[in-house]
């Protein structure tokens, strides 16, 4: 990835810690970031292209009826499956983990002093596969 950004979505109904998680990550790197308050904006803004989106597992905090985390996952992944999806929750429960990758989200990350580090971490290794998909790809078509 040559001096091309990332494009990242953050989606959290948590005021204060979405603005924080921007502010790290435009901090460490050249993202461009877009984020939303609840997982049907982010839906309506799917045609952006984001190449990593980051979403609260809850997103109910400022209205009750809206998208949860996994209706969220689910309608991104109907819109294009191979969006990788990390998904963000205060709940450190391991039940929570495993329904979120069945629902395909590429990792979970707890919310924390370290989940910025995590997240860093992940989407490096998202662009590392998506580096030797190319790869692949690209080696493949020339046998």
């Amino acid at each position: 990835m040559k001096n091309e950004k990332i494009k990242l979505f953050l989606v959290d109904d948590d005021a204060v810690f979405l603005k924080s998680l921007e502010i790290e990550f435009l901090q460490h790197a050249d993202f461009i970031i877009e984020t939303f308050a609840t997982g049907e904006l982010c839906i309506e803004n799917l045609l952006h292209n984001p190449d990593v989106i980051i979403l609260d597992y809850h997103l109910d905090g400022i209205d009750k009826d809206a998208m949860n985390g996994l209706e969220t996952l689910n309608k991104i992944k109907s819109f294009n499956q191979d969006i990788p999806v990390v998904m963000l929750s205060s709940q450190d429960k391991i039940d929570v983990a495993i329904n979120c990758m069945h629902h395909r989200a590429f990792d979970y990350v707890v919310k924390s002093e370290t989940a910025f580090v995590r997240l860093q971490k992940i989407i490096t290794t998202i662009f590392r596969y998506k580096k030797m998909e190319k790869e692949l790809k690209w080696y493949m078509e020339r046998m």
